[in-house]
């Protein structure tokens, strides 16, 4: 069910980030060149990788179809509405902890973030914000999501710590950009694969 809701995204914006991941990565390279500053593989691709996050959860939480629900002010009403393991179990529940996790986990690499309270007031900050412009702009509020999406910040958190301890426990050889050069190149060709697998076959 997840692979439908990916794939059904891309086919929406696959034109609009191959625009801006163009326009992004060739701006950026100017940057360098005219500052004769050091490129690091790794570190350009998380930056990259943030800003088409950006894009893509704009798209989620924009243009995709709500008709089936409603706004909702009470707590804990909507999470407990849907059948366990139920499709709009995942696509309501896990799916908006899910959408929130590379928030937190971006925002706490890029400030260097030490305790989750920041990453949780920012997560709160932007959820509120994506609530309440959908109210605006005539889809639906829910308290729900907030809290949801509360959940995968501080999930992201915790995950940039993870990776991090993992970081910190390799030998010194390995703690160089060659190496996280390597685990992005492969990690992405895995996600390159998978997202060719997946359009392969039409909706």
């Amino acid at each position: 069910m997840f692979d439908y809701t990916i794939k059904s995204i891309l086919y929406n914006v696959w034109p609009m980030m191959i625009i801006v991941t163009v326009i992004l990565v060739t701006l950026r390279l100017a940057y360098l060149l005219k500052r004769q500053e050091k490129f690091v593989f790794y570190k350009e691709v998380l930056a990259l990788g943030f800003a088409l996050y950006v894009m893509l959860l704009f798209y989620v939480v924009t243009f995709q179809d709500v008709s089936w629900s409603s706004s909702n002010f009470i707590p804990f009403k909507e999470m407990f509405r849907y059948p366990f393991a139920s499709f709009l179990f995942f696509k309501n529940v896990v799916g908006n902890m899910i959408m929130f996790l590379p928030y937190g986990f971006f925002v706490a690499y890029f400030l260097r973030l030490e305790k989750p309270l920041p990453a949780i007031l920012l997560s709160f900050v932007v959820s509120c914000t994506i609530e309440t412009t959908q109210l605006v702009i005539g889809r639906v509020f829910d308290v729900d999501d907030i809290m949801l999406n509360l959940l995968g910040g501080i999930l992201g958190f915790y995950l940039y710590h993870f990776v991090t301890s993992i970081k910190n426990h390799l030998p010194k050889k390995l703690k160089r950009a060659w190496f996280y050069n390597i685990v992005v190149i492969v990690f992405l060709t895995v996600v390159f694969f998978y997202l060719y697998q997946l359009l392969k076959v039409g909706l």
